[in-house]
């Protein structure tokens, strides 16, 4: 198939996502019915399973996703971040206590190699993932069981997202009534307006800022840096690029939200989404049914785990357990389901441009930052320690 409809197939499954999730007020996800939907006309035959392949959507991906993660550390000033500590104590918990039940219910029930299939892809994406399969493969594993690491990752969402949607919206509107959102948001302005007052090492001029080519050249050149330095560093680009752009913006060396200053921001999110669609459209059905019930078994006991792990951790923090445990489920979906599904619940909650401002200062940095602690480097632990026990 011809790359521009390939591409135009898939984004049409995407924009269906966002109409529905507009529609029904963030109440049903957009990545969910995107992924649902791209599945089931692959299957009947309607698209072909090579459409995400065709599209190049892939190949954006492979070369925007340092840059991305570069853009993404733009988003939270570093002194957010140190302010976040919460989020990856519980981000932590969630992932501990999930890998811990796997072990105790779903090894004795399905094998150990079972309980290695799930526990690393199911607290992370497509990293993790790989290094499970790869050791399983190398291990001999039957196909049933490597087959597992996918279908945990395609279908971990299906349970997380509304749950996360609903505990979100549900914080949400409690701040919005109670009227401590205002309050929280006259803090963030005068917090902002301090950090205007001081002086970053480096002060970009204002042409370059706005300059929409400077600023794709700057963020690709973070992406290059980043895949540059994980060769002798052995850390994973992803984080790197990540620390890299909260560093370049905390010392005035990027601005923020640089992708979107640079209007690439759209095509980079197409690429991400691909990438989370890809699995889905490539199983095969009976891949899905040999798999079924470990791949069912492990999604509640570990997403049981991970609620569980993240309401103990957020009680004993003290923080309100609808934002907590939001966190904690951030690992079974990562970025950018954290991103969009935070974005969509301050659109359906606020009643306008301010609160949903408001909204997002306040939830947006804990989701990231959760998300980024058990995805990008988490889960990459957990399925390194596990495969190697194999």
């Amino acid at each position: 198939m011809e790359a521009i409809y390939a591409a135009a197939i898939v984004l049409a499954f995407i924009a269906v996502g966002e109409l529905v999730s507009i529609w029904s007020k963030a109440r049903i996800p957009s990545l969910l019915i995107a992924m649902l939907g791209i599945f089931v006309f692959a299957k009947i035959g309607v698209v072909p399973e090579t459409v995400i392949d065709d599209s190049l959507l892939l190949q954006a991906y492979t070369f925007l996703v340092a840059p991305l993660l570069f853009h993404m550390g733009s988003l939270i000033p570093l002194r957010v971040m140190l302010k976040q500590w919460r989020s990856v104590i519980i981000a932590v918990s969630g992932m501990l206590v999930a890998v811990l039940l796997i072990l105790a219910i779903v090894a004795p029930l399905f094998g150990f190699e079972t309980f290695v299939a799930g526990s690393g892809p199911l607290s992370g994406g497509i990293v993790a993932t790989s290094l499970t399969t790869e050791g399983l493969t190398a291990h001999g594993a039957a196909s049933s069981i490597i087959v597992l690491p996918a279908l945990v990752l395609m279908l971990q969402s299906l349970p997380s997202m509304p749950l996360t949607n609903f505990l979100l919206r549900r914080y949400a509107t409690t701040l919005r009534d109670s009227g401590e959102l205002h309050e929280l948001a006259q803090a963030h302005h005068e917090e902002e307006e301090a950090a205007a007052q001081k002086k970053k090492l480096v002060t970009l001029p204002g042409f370059l800022v706005d300059n929409q080519l400077f600023m794709l050249f700057l963020i690709l050149v973070g992406g290059s840096l980043a895949t540059l330095l994980a060769v002798p560093t052995h850390i994973p680009s992803s984080i790197l690029a990540l620390i890299l752009g909260i560093l370049a913006t905390a010392v005035g060396l990027s601005p923020d939200r640089a992708m979107e200053r640079s209007n690439s921001f759209g095509i980079a999110m197409a690429g991400v989404i691909a990438i989370v669609m890809a699995p889905l459209v490539t199983a095969s059905v009976q891949d899905v049914i040999n798999a079924f019930i470990p791949t069912v078994t492990i999604l509640i006991v570990g997403g049981a785990g991970i609620v569980l792990g993240g309401f103990v951790a957020t009680k004993l923090l003290r923080w309100k357990s609808g934002l907590g445990m939001s966190v904690a489920l951030t690992a079974m979906y990562g970025f950018p389901a954290d991103y969009l599904l935070t974005n969509e619940v301050a659109r359906s909650i606020a009643r306008d441009e301010d609160e949903k401002e408001a909204l997002l200062n306040v939830m947006l940095p804990p989701m990231l930052v959760g998300g980024f602690t058990s995805v990008s480097a988490g889960s990459v632990v957990i399925a390194s320690v596990l495969v190697s026990l194999l």
